[in-house]
């Protein structure tokens, strides 16, 4: 069922790295992003997959993650991405990308879900930096990297806590913990 993939589909920070993903598998997940909606049906979305060790090394120094999470500086060797995805707009099809990026985004992990992967959209990137080290063309806009791997750890979703608090946060186990709002308070009409 949807919802069930949907409940899956957290963003996860910890991974396998030692679990290769491999080109074909991205270019599957990319094909979900071809096949959703776009605006104008303008297509200006691109892609840099990356799944080898070297080039995942040149795209990690410039993502940054976590937010909540203010003692963690990210995953360390042997819990990072075993492959990124970078979504790039293309200024030659179209000069703004209205929310093209995070449809593709969305279909990309949930199709990374299904297939017993895990993500995280990263959109806090060091972009000039970025854009140097896989040398990117200047057409292409930086939009998102999508981190993408094996899990390796345990996330799950509860109410929000008494003080309305919605940090995500881990446990002594080193579950993460996602609080989330209820419908009914979601709903304004």
């Amino acid at each position: 069922m949807l919802k069930d993939l949907v409940i899956r589909n957290r963003s996860c920070r910890r991974f396998s790295e030692s679990e290769a993903v491999d080109r074909q598998t991205l270019l599957n997940l990319v094909d979900l992003a071809r096949l959703s909606a776009t605006g104008n049906n303008d297509q200006p979305l691109k892609y840099i997959l990356s799944c080898q060790p070297e080039r995942n090394a040149l795209i990690f120094p410039h993502v940054r993650w976590a937010r909540h999470l203010k003692d963690w500086a990210g995953p360390q060797p042997g819990e990072r991405p075993a492959a990124y995805i970078v979504v790039l707009g293309d200024r030659q099809v179209k000069e703004s990308f209205g929310c093209d990026h995070g449809i593709a985004s969305q279909s990309i992990l949930l199709g990374a879900a299904e297939a017993g992967l895990a993500g995280c959209m990263i959109g806090s990137v060091m972009r000039d930096e970025l854009r140097t080290a896989l040398e990117i063309p200047a057409r292409y806009d930086i939009l998102l990297v999508l981190a993408l791997g094996k899990p390796a750890e345990t996330i799950v979703i509860e109410p929000l806590p008494p003080d309305g608090s919605t940090g995500y946060w881990r446990d002594e186990h080193g579950v993460h913990h996602v609080p989330k709002r209820p419908l009914a308070d979601l709903i304004v009409g």
